[in-house]
């Protein structure tokens, strides 16, 4: 009589890790930036800035992030604008134009980059207008805190003058004279050597003042360091939203020549 042999249970294969290899960071980098799908490239896993640019779902066009705003879909489906890029999970990315945030709602574009039906709020284009205004104050707001904003003509205007200014803000309703007047204050300190400080006309003077806790503001100045580079971005994002174009130039000495003739 033969006796059975017991088979013995096969070994489940040993988990090896995959070689990182040059070959492998290539492809990965061309999955993160292909162009063929829609949602994939407007999209991202999370709020990191993992890649310089992005796709606008409008446009189609890659541009950097800091030219785009950010939104993540809710639990619920809704459509949340994230400018500050912290929120989880996938995100879609619309360039910095009111126009373009309210044409990616018209058009159901978010539902189409989320693969998902996203509800988006009639007022969403102004509601991201509100936020990247409150955004932009709140800063200026911590900066007056912290004694590195001048407020006030002849604060400002000594502050261009000596060359220390990063950014220069004249409320959308002050009095051209005002403006023209610190406009040479800011050309005589860049003629000096010092780089001309970004000019933003993007907040009304009601808005300001909130802002600075001060009444009548309608000159600011934010000097340089610090986390004025920070300031400097979120107003830039502000004018961009709101097609400033004349505000969000940089001034060159040649341009602000040009003003002061």
């Amino acid at each position: 009589m033969q006796r059975c042999r017991k088979s013995r249970p096969r070994r489940a294969p040993r988990w090896r890790p995959r070689r990182i290899t040059l070959a492998n960071r290539l492809d990965a980098r061309e999955a993160d930036t292909a162009v063929d799908d829609v949602a994939a490239d407007a999209t991202d896993a999370g709020p990191r800035d993992r890649a310089p640019q992005r796709r606008c779902i409008v446009t189609r066009r890659s541009l950097p992030v800091d030219d785009l705003i950010r939104f993540a879909r809710g639990p619920d489906g809704s459509v949340v604008p994230d400018l500050r890029r912290r929120l989880p999970g996938r995100g879609v990315w619309v360039t910095a134009d009111r126009g373009a945030v309210a044409e990616a709602a018209r058009k159901k574009l978010f539902s189409r980059a989320f693969r998902a039906e996203s509800r988006t709020t009639d007022d969403l284009a102004d509601s991201v207008g509100k936020q990247a205004k409150d955004l932009a104050l709140g800063r200026l707001g911590l900066e007056r805190k912290a004694g590195r904003l001048a407020v006030g003509f002849a604060e400002v205007d000594a502050m261009l003058r000596g060359g220390r200014a990063a950014l220069v803000l004249h409320a959308s309703d002050a009095a051209a004279d005002g403006v023209r007047k610190l406009d040479q204050a800011a050309y005589a300190g860049a003629r000096a050597g010092a780089e001309a400080p970004y000019r933003c006309r993007a907040f009304t003077s009601a808005e300001m003042s909130l802002a600075l806790g001060r009444g009548n503001v309608i000159h600011a100045a934010l000097e340089k360091g610090g986390a004025s580079g920070a300031v400097i971005a979120r107003c830039r994002l502000v004018d961009r939203y709101f097609g400033e174009v004349e505000g969000a130039a940089d001034l060159s000495p040649d341009e602000f020549a040009g003003r002061t003739e």
